[in-house]
C-alpha cells in the first residue's frame, strides 16, 4: 500500500508541488508561534532571583544628573528618615530598579597568562549598596555579599564584586570563581580590576519573561564611586496600600525638598513589564492565525479540485473491487504522506537554527524539539481535517457515476 502512495504521488509531483509548498509554509509558522511561545514558558520556569511582592522604588531627581553628586550624610539622612515609616522593612540604594528597564553593560575580561586581555564576556552592571541582597531577597550561593568589611578595598587594589552563577560559568568555566579576578577595559580609561567577594543564585532584572544573562553587583560607597545611586528601593510590609505613596512622598520632601520623586510599586512595574512583553507573541500568534487559516483555506480547495480530477480514477479502482472505506484511506493517506514530504524538507531547514546557534539561546534543542513536535501534531491534525471531506466524497461515488463523469 505504501509503495503504491508512492508511486502516485511521484508521478504527480508536479502538480502536488504547489500542495506541498503549502504545507510547508504552515508547517513554518506553527513553528514559529510554537517556539516563540515556548521559549516564553521556559523563561517563565527559571528562577528571577529576587522577590519583586512588596517593594517599592523611588527615583531620586536630584536636578543636573551629571554636577549634582549626593554625599554620605544625605544618603545616610534618606535611609534614616525611611526606615522610621512603620510600613518600610528595609531600605537600599542602587543603580536603577528591577523592572526599570535600565541597563549598564560592558564587556569584562579575565586577564591572560601573557597579560593580555585573555577571555571577553558581555555582563550587565549594577552599584548596590551593603543592603540590596537583604530588601530584594537575593540569594548567596557562595562567598557574601558586601558589608563593611570591604571599605577601602577598592582603593590602589581590586573592586569587589558579586556576580551571579551564569556570569561564574561564563567567565571561569570548570573553576571556582570565588576570589577570582577580572577586568574591564574602557577605551583610553584607565584598567579597572574586580574581585569576586560573593556568587548569588540567579538575577534577571528584567523579569521572567527576559533572557537570562551574565550579571555584576558592584559596591556603592557615597563619594567613593563614578556615579551616584539614583533609586531607593523599599521592602514594605505585606498589604501595604498605595496610599502609602502620599506619606513616603511627604517624608521625602521633609529630608529634600529641593528634589523630586517618582515613586512606583514594583509589582504595578512589573504587571507593565509582562504585558508590553507579551505584545510581540500576541501579535505574532494572530497573525499567524490568519495565515494558517489561509493556508487550510487553500489546501482544502487544493484537495477538493485534485479529488474531482481523479474521479475517472477512483471510479475504476471501485469497479476492480476496492471499497468506500479504501478509498477514503487512500485520500487520507496520500494526503499524510504530502504533509510527511514536506514536514522533513520543512525540519532540515529549520534544524539549522539549533546547529548554528543564530537565534542564540533562545532557540535552544529544548525549545526546537517541543515546537516541532507541537507544529507536526497541528499539520497533521489540518491535513486531516481537510482531507476528511473530500476523501468522503470520493468514497461515496458509485463506479458507474465515475466511470461516466466528464
Amino acid at each position: 500500500m505504501f509503495r503504491h502512495l508512492l508511486t502516485l504521488t511521484w508521478k504527480r509531483k508536479s502538480r502536488n508541488l504547489m500542495l506541498s509548498l503549502e504545507i510547508l509554509l504552515a508547517f513554518c509558522i506553527v513553528f514559529a508561534v510554537a517556539a516563540f511561545g515556548l521559549r516564553y514558558w521556559q523563561l517563565w520556569g527559571m528562577p528571577i532571583g529576587f522577590e519583586s511582592r512588596d517593594l517599592w522604588s523611588v527615583s531620586l531627581h536630584v536636578g543636573d544628573e551629571e554636577k549634582t553628586r549626593i554625599d554620605a550624610a544625605t544618603y545616610d539622612s534618606l535611609r534614616r528618615g525611611l526606615a522610621e515609616l512603620p510600613e518600610v522593612r528595609g531600605v537600599s540604594f542602587a543603580s536603577f530598579e528591577p523592572y526599570a528597564g535600565s541597563t549598564i553593560s560592558t564587556d569584562l575580561h579575565r586577564p591572560g597568562a601573557d597579560g593580555g586581555k585573555g577571555r571577553g564576556v558581555r555582563v550587565e552592571m549594577l552599584d548596590a549598596d551593603d543592603r540590596l541582597a537583604g530588601v530584594l531577597g537575593l540569594r548567596v550561593v557562595e562567598g557574601r555579599w558586601f558589608s563593611e568589611l570591604d571599605n577601602g578595598s577598592a582603593e590602589g587594589g581590586a573592586r569587589p564584586v558579586v556576580i551571579n552563577r551564569r556570569m561564574a560559568a561564563a567567565m571561569f568555566p570548570g573553576e571556582r570563581a570565588l576570589g577570582q579576578v577580572f577586568t574591564d577595559k574602557d577605551g583610553d580609561q584607565p584598567t579597572v580590576s574586580y574581585r569576586v567577594a560573593g556568587v548569588v543564585d540567579a538575577y534577571r532584572p528584567k523579569g521572567e519573561l527576559s533572557s537570562p544573562v551574565n550579571f555584576v553587583f558592584t559596591r556603592f560607597e557615597a563619594g567613593r564611586n563614578d556615579r551616584d545611586a539614583r533609586t531607593i528601593i523599599l521592602r514594605v510590609a505585606p498589604g501595604t496600600e498605595r496610599a502609602f505613596e502620599k506619606r513616603l512622598n511627604s517624608r521625602l520632601k521633609l529630608i529634600r525638598n529641593d528634589w523630586s520623586y517618582q515613586i512606583t510599586p514594583l509589582p504595578a512595574l512589573r504587571t507593565s513589564v509582562l504585558k508590553a512583553q507579551m505584545v510581540p507573541l500576541v501579535v505574532v500568534g494572530i497573525i499567524a492565525g490568519f495565515m494558517l487559516l489561509m493556508v487550510a483555506f487553500g489546501l482544502f480547495g487544493a484537495l477538493w479540485q485534485n479529488t474531482t480530477q481523479r474521479i475517472p480514477e477512483i471510479g475504476l479502482r471501485r469497479a476492480v473491487g476496492a471499497s468506500a472505506a479504501q478509498i477514503y484511506r487512500q485520500i487520507v493517506a496520500e494526503q499524510f504522506m504530502l504533509s510527511s514530504v514536506a514536514i522533513v524538507l520543512a525540519l532540515a531547514l529549520l534544524v539549522q537554527l539549533p546547529l548554528t546557534q543564530v537565534l542564540g539561546e533562545s532557540m535552544n534543542w529544548t525549545v526546537f524539539a517541543a515546537a516541532a513536535g507541537l507544529s507536526m501534531a497541528v499539520i497533521y491534525l489540518l491535513s486531516l481535517l481537510c482531507a476528511l471531506y473530500p476523501g468522503w466524497r470520493a468514497s461515496r461515488l458509485s463506479p458507474t457515476e465515475a466511470l461516466h463523469h466528464e
